[in-house]
């Protein structure tokens, strides 16, 4: 079933994988990823690998809890999609165009 199959290439193949996976992990942390709420009063970045590293708020939210937690959670939701996007983009291009997510 497996006759000319070479072992040996696949386990360079998956080395070589995860060589540009480690790679890629690396790239991530260089990619700023920015998403603004309520016109630019919220804005959160990240970077690609879903680490918060900035968030500015607008001094006038400061008076508005409730306004202000509704413009948080609405950039927070749109930077983790940003990343959730990023980083499938990443792995489609590391995989030669394939997708694997099937979308």
């Amino acid at each position: 079933m497996f006759e000319g199959f070479d072992m040996s290439k696949m386990s360079e193949m998956v080395s070589q994988m995860q060589n540009k996976a480690k790679e890629i992990e690396e790239q991530a942390k260089n990619i700023q990823l920015s998403a603004k709420a309520g016109g630019g009063l919220v804005e959160v970045t990240a970077n690609g690998k879903g680490e918060v590293v900035d968030l500015n708020i607008d001094d006038s939210l400061l008076q508005d809890k409730e306004y202000l937690q509704i413009l948080l959670m609405s950039a927070m939701n749109d930077i983790v999609k940003m990343v959730e996007d990023n980083k499938k983009s990443q792995a489609m291009g590391m995989m030669g165009g394939l997708n694997p997510f099937g979308s």
